[in-house]
């Protein structure tokens, strides 16, 4: 009796984890073509914040300047292009680093960040790791580089509410994305960590020198011609 009931959970687990995985990789694959409406970090922020009104402008990434994905792989992961959704390399320096040192250094990538944002809440979990990095290497094996840049760029946070490139590049300089400058994107990126606490409008002298510090990996990076392949 007891066995029969174990073997019965044992398959609705199994059937569970199978229509898991075949959901998830059927909307991954739909992303490819189609712009998410919502996120789920979208949805946990508008509950958070008291139903505050999400602000939002898709945009592609030909309409985007140059300099806003130069800027973003500067202050974020740089070795994006090269790796397949986990930087190992970055993973051991912040392991060694946050061993020896009161600061924190986070080594998600890009991919990992978009994994995050459209899938995941902002809790701290083994499960949460675990589901990020399922994500992450779907994410991988089923887009492009480019579309995970673009997708990234219109859902990563950019203020209380405001979310998108789109938006930001308005929000704080009354622009539209095809116009901003070096400084304005590495301005932007260097508040990515946490566009909460980090004020674009009024930034921090810590902001102000990370983005100098971005500006400078830009130009390291080759400038546009770093993602020209993008453009063309």
């Amino acid at each position: 009796m007891i066995k029969r009931f174990f073997l019965r959970i044992t398959r609705w687990i199994i059937k569970a984890v199978i229509a898991f995985l075949l959901l998830t990789i059927f909307i991954i694959v739909g992303l490819r073509y189609f712009n998410p409406p919502v996120t789920s970090l979208m949805v946990y922020k508008y509950l958070q914040n008291g139903r505050k009104q999400i602000h939002q402008k898709w945009v592609q990434l030909e309409e985007v300047s140059p300099l806003v994905p130069l800027a973003i792989i500067a202050a974020e992961d740089q070795n994006f292009l090269n790796h397949s959704g986990f930087d190992f390399t970055a993973i051991k320096k912040a392991i060694k680093h946050n061993q020896t040192s009161k600061t924190t250094w986070g080594a998600s990538t890009i991919s990992q960040q978009l994994a995050k944002n459209i899938f995941l809440i902002p809790t701290k979990s083994v499960l949460r790791k675990g589901l990020e990095a399922y994500f992450t290497v779907v994410i991988e094996l089923v887009m492009s580089k480019k579309r995970i840049m673009e997708l990234y760029i219109n859902v990563v946070e950019m203020g209380d509410s405001y979310y998108g490139i789109g938006v930001a590049a308005q929000l704080y300089f009354k622009k539209s994305v095809q116009n901003l400058q070096a400084e304005e994107a590495a301005l932007i990126a260097a508040a990515l960590p946490n566009p909460i606490m980090f004020n674009v409008h009024n930034p921090s002298d810590y902001v102000q020198k990370r983005k100098r510090w971005i500006v400078g990996q830009m130009n390291n990076l080759g400038g546009e011609a770093f993602t020209s392949d993008w453009y063309k």
